[in-house]
């Protein structure tokens, strides 16, 4: 099972349709992301800057649909197979571009410890500019 002493808590969520070009997009932002506070207190260095890493739990609960009913739908959710390729594909890309990164189990129920220091929770998706 996947650790990270310092770094980046990521869910990834793949949809239908998400594509290895998608994977590798996110995974430049996510590197390059100036998020951590330089010696000023300011947002400034990237996880990379901060000798951090990440840890990427697959989440696919992040495709919930709570539009009708009370139940949410899944059905925006890649299958399994593709899910499971375009994560590995993510964290290989993730580890090309200098952050390490460790993973959680695909596809199991875990339980996720972390503290989080700082205020910050981003939400990225591909169709963002």
């Amino acid at each position: 099972m996947g650790r990270c002493e310092k770094g980046l808590l990521v869910y990834l969520g793949v949809a239908k349709g998400d594509s290895r070009e998608a994977a590798s997009f996110l995974a430049e932002k996510i590197a390059g992301l100036r998020i951590f506070d330089d010696a000023e207190g300011k947002m400034n260095l990237s996880v990379k800057d901060i000798g951090g890493g990440a840890l990427v739990v697959s989440q696919f609960t992040l495709l919930a649909d709570i539009r009708k009913g009370k139940r949410p739908s899944y059905s925006a959710a890649a299958d399994p197979q593709t899910a499971r390729d375009l994560y590995e594909h993510f964290m290989a890309e993730l580890r090309k571009r200098g952050a390490p990164c460790e993973s959680g189990v695909f596809q199991a129920h875990m339980e996720v410890a972390y503290t989080n220091d700082g205020p910050v929770t981003i939400i990225l998706e591909k169709g963002l500019p």
